[in-house]
């Protein structure tokens, strides 16, 4: 666990060709949730336009833009773990020596990715919901519901995706003893990341 470097071992080498991959499709995710967001301001500006100097209302503003805001947010969590970049409060671990360190890591991507499999779970299960009673939203447009909220359950499917990748990648650095990966993969970033 001294965190040298040695040679690699192929399941390591293979885990993160696939964390490669996924991240790659995670961060096109993101993009497209990037583009929607400013599709939605967009949208909100000409509706607001519209309203002060044409005279009328789009009357669906709030309805696709909180659509667009939802499944950006799950769509872009991938790409945000992949990057690093959620909000993580490490206070004593950042102090600690790698070998405990990196097992810490570890633990607290399982308890992530326990979250992340329970908020899937309930977002396909809303989705099912959704389908069987053929719910529509209470607007001028009736979207049915299935169609926003599985955008939105994929995102977080996706999410899952990425959590179970980085603990494949992560358990196989960890039994190879390559704790500074693991450290790499999972640690808090730095000022020099």
């Amino acid at each position: 666990m001294s965190g040298a470097v040695g040679p690699i071992p192929a399941p390591l080498r293979a885990a993160r060709a696939l964390r490669r991959a996924v991240a790659s499709v995670a961060a096109v995710m993101a993009y497209l949730a990037g583009w929607a967001y400013i599709a939605g301001a967009l949208f909100i500006t000409f509706d607001i336009f519209a309203r002060a100097f044409l005279g009328f209302s789009s009357q669906a503003t709030v309805e696709l833009t909180g659509y667009l805001l939802a499944g950006g947010i799950s769509w872009a969590l991938a790409h945000t773990l992949f990057r690093r970049a959620h909000i993580r409060v490490d206070v004593f671990a950042s102090r600690w020596p790698l070998r405990g360190r990196a097992p810490l890591h570890l633990f607290a991507l399982l308890l992530l990715a326990a979250l992340a499999v329970l908020f899937a779970w309930s977002a396909w299960e809303l989705v099912d919901e959704s389908a069987l009673f053929n719910a529509h939203d209470n607007s001028a447009l009736r979207i049915e519901l299935v169609w926003p909220q599985g955008i939105w359950a994929f995102g977080i499917s996706a999410f899952v995706l990425a959590c179970l990748v980085l603990i494949l990648e992560a358990a196989l650095a960890l039994v190879a003893g390559q704790g500074a990966a693991l450290d790499g993969l999972l640690g808090s970033r730095t000022l020099e990341d």
